[in-house]
């Protein structure tokens, strides 16, 4: 098998757990090799490593994901959702072929304006509409034609289903096991307090615009920022195609969330 892998973290190269693992598969005779941008993809790649964090599975999710090429994340980081193999799991799961895959949705955004420069319309946790300065927004959202009331907030996020961890949940919204077919629209600090996350069909079509007395705002997906012009509408709704991670089977979402986040820690589930 031809396997690239991504590395974002410069210190990780000479990582002696990121050496025992790329030469533990190189000795099996597999042809493995870095990554920095789409064009270093070589034909007939099975899959792409992600080594660090969610962060660097993020930005490997950019690089291959219309390339149909499915992403492993390998754990080098802190959190690891989305990242969340271990190093040494990683060369004997590939080996005795003990893996899957899985196809994630993901979303896509469309601006009625002109793009900003390097712009790429594909996210994986999501997309939100920020203020810029000081003063707070006015976003006014559709969803499939019928309007909500304006949000009055620092920003709002249309998250998916497998983000349902990420930015959405700091900023007070639900979980979603990641194979849920949903969206969630999350506003971040809200002033109107009786405006409420909102969870949606994943086939939904969200439309976006911003009021703002700077004249600009902060369009997010992922960890890209870009800033656009206030009342230019963005529409986000699911991509036309999927990323395909590889699951291990090491460990399930709710492992995740108890490991990560100490779910439900109470004396009384203490075995």
């Amino acid at each position: 098998m031809r396997i690239a892998f991504y590395i974002h973290k410069t210190a990780l190269q000479g990582d002696p757990r990121t050496e025992s693992l790329l030469g533990t598969l190189r000795e099996a005779g597999m042809e493995v090799y870095p990554v920095r941008n789409t064009r270093d993809i070589r034909p007939g790649t099975g899959m792409v490593l992600s080594l660090g964090g969610d962060g660097t599975f993020l930005s490997t999710a950019h690089l291959v994901a219309q390339k149909d090429i499915p992403i492993l994340g390998v754990n080098m980081g802190r959190m690891g959702f989305l990242s969340q193999n271990a190093p040494e799991d990683v060369a004997p799961a590939l080996l005795a072929g003990e893996y899957r895959i899985r196809e994630r949705a993901m979303l896509q955004v469309r601006l009625y304006g002109p793009e900003p420069d390097g712009f790429c319309p594909y996210a994986v946790n999501e997309v939100s509409l920020h203020r810029t300065g000081a003063e707070m927004l006015g976003i006014d959202a559709t969803v499939d034609d019928n309007r909500l009331p304006t949000y009055w907030a620092d920003g709002l996020l249309v998250a998916s289903s497998i983000g349902s961890t990420a930015y959405n949940l700091s900023a007070g919204g639900p979980i979603c096991l990641p194979d849920s077919k949903v969206l969630l629209l999350t506003p971040v600090a809200p002033h109107n307090l009786n405006l409420r996350p909102l969870v949606i069909p994943a086939g939904s079509q969200v439309l976006l615009a911003a009021q703002s007395r700077s004249g600009t705002a902060t369009l997010t997906l992922d960890n890209r920022s870009y800033s656009i012009p206030e009342k230019m509408a963005v529409q986000v709704n699911l991509a036309p195609f999927s990323l395909k991670t590889v699951d291990l089977g090491k460990a399930s979402f709710i492992d995740a969330l108890e490991s990560r986040f100490f779910w439900g820690e109470d004396v009384r589930n203490t075995n």
